[in-house]
């Protein structure tokens, strides 16, 4: 009997504080024959200033995973590279997909392709960053083709906010999407966040899919090694693997 092939996974995390145990959590969920690696860029400040100083850091975290012979690269974090725009980032990874030979994704490309599978056109969106970035991100998305009804951020220092509590999330969540009864989708921007546990709550109350950074990254390491694995528990684009 063939053994069944493995597949290396890189991921280049934007920080070292202790929420990225959802993603890992998440991903030893998904096949064991998907094999994770991680590095990480420690952004401490959260600030436009630091982001964008960090792309030559997060191309030599790429490029070792490459040599290493991974067969998919996540240069996670989406502000990074929203600061850039909608199409310099298409540009950039793709520069770099094609100098390494290895398939490549930022958290904002996938974001677009969930948003895109699930069918939403117009959202409300979130995110733990102030106004001027959160302008940022709206207008990557509204570049990508959708409409952003709303990008708002919830009020929490970026150091603090894996303390946020999940029901002062939902709460915050609920209240956003209020205004704008016509979106026919939520998401939720970043993994600093500890909102797993409420996005099935969102969905419920709500009516309309939610897209939300961990879930949907997961789901597209999957989609992207043709594997199909469900996961409940953490919204429909992973129960529902489309």
């Amino acid at each position: 009997m063939a053994e069944e092939k493995e597949y290396l996974v890189g991921t280049v995390r934007p920080t070292n504080r202790p929420e990225a145990g959802q993603e890992l959590d998440l991903d030893t969920l998904i096949p064991a024959k998907i094999k994770f690696l991680y590095s990480t860029m420690n952004f401490t400040r959260g600030t436009e200033e630091e982001f964008s100083t960090s792309m030559p850091g997060y191309e030599a975290k790429a490029a070792e995973f490459a040599k290493m012979g991974a067969n998919l690269v996540r240069p996670s974090g989406a502000p990074p590279f929203m600061l850039l725009g909608y199409q310099k980032e298409k540009e950039l990874i793709g520069s770099w997909e094609k100098k390494y030979n290895v398939p490549m994704f930022t958290s904002g490309q996938n974001h677009v392709h969930a948003l895109r599978t699930m069918g939403i056109k117009k959202f409300v969106g979130a995110s733990y960053f102030p106004e001027k970035m959160n302008n940022i991100f709206a207008r990557y998305f509204t570049d990508a083709g959708f409409q952003v009804l709303a990008m708002e951020g919830i009020d929490s220092p970026f150091a603090a906010v894996p303390s946020v509590p999940p029901e002062q999330i939902l709460e915050f969540m609920k209240r956003i999407a209020a205004k704008h009864k016509d979106a026919d989708g939520i998401y939720m921007l970043g993994t600093g966040w500890r909102c797993l546990d409420i996005i099935h709550l969102l969905e419920e109350d709500l009516q309309v899919p939610v897209v939300h950074a961990v879930p949907a990254r997961v789901w597209s390491v999957q989609k992207r090694l043709h594997i199909r694995q469900k996961v409940k528990g953490f919204g429909r684009l992973l129960e529902e693997m489309p």
